[in-house]
């Protein structure tokens, strides 16, 4: 596959993860431009063991970490990547609950161990497979999916706490 397939094939994919995020679009551009420039630079020592969706995503991702601490905003970094996208057609009250809910999850995921809070960022906002994130981590599938599975209810877990302490 020569490097426009390639840039036509992904383009869309890293877009969308750096644009969930970052919460940005214009932002989401410019990283994914950049991206895609490392990328056509280090083509040649892709070594093929992973998805190249895996391999771009992990150059978008330390791109956009690469800005943030450029701006000086490496500590808000984790608040940043967990922002939502908002959907048009949600109610004040409902991207309200959304925005709350999502604060709650931020401020858990913040407080997560590692692999869990990068497992659970690669298959929701990359929309990574087990397979892939597995990949990312030498791991096996199934391992990843399992890793996701206790991460989510450990956010799940903790959100009810926090119902109940009110």
């Amino acid at each position: 596959m020569d490097f426009e397939q390639i840039y036509r094939t992904y383009f869309h994919d890293v877009y969308r993860y750096i644009r969930r995020l970052s919460g940005s679009e214009q932002l989401a551009e410019e990283i994914t431009s950049e991206t895609f420039f490392r990328a056509m630079q280090a083509i040649d020592h892709f070594r093929g063991d992973c998805d190249i969706r895996v391999w771009l995503c992990q150059i978008a991702k330390n791109c956009y970490v690469s800005h943030c601490r450029k701006l000086g905003r490496v500590g808000d970094l984790d608040d940043t990547a967990w922002l939502t996208i908002p959907d048009p057609d949600e109610t004040a009250e409902e991207q309200i609950i959304r925005r709350d809910e999502a604060a709650q999850i931020r401020a858990i995921l913040h407080e997560l161990p590692e692999p869990y809070r990068e497992v659970f960022m690669w298959r929701v906002y990359a929309e990574l497979s087990f397979a892939q994130i597995g990949q990312i981590f030498s791991k096996s599938e199934n391992w990843a999916c399992v890793t996701y599975h206790r991460a989510r209810r450990k956010i799940i877990e903790r959100m009810e706490e926090s119902e109940y302490a009110q």
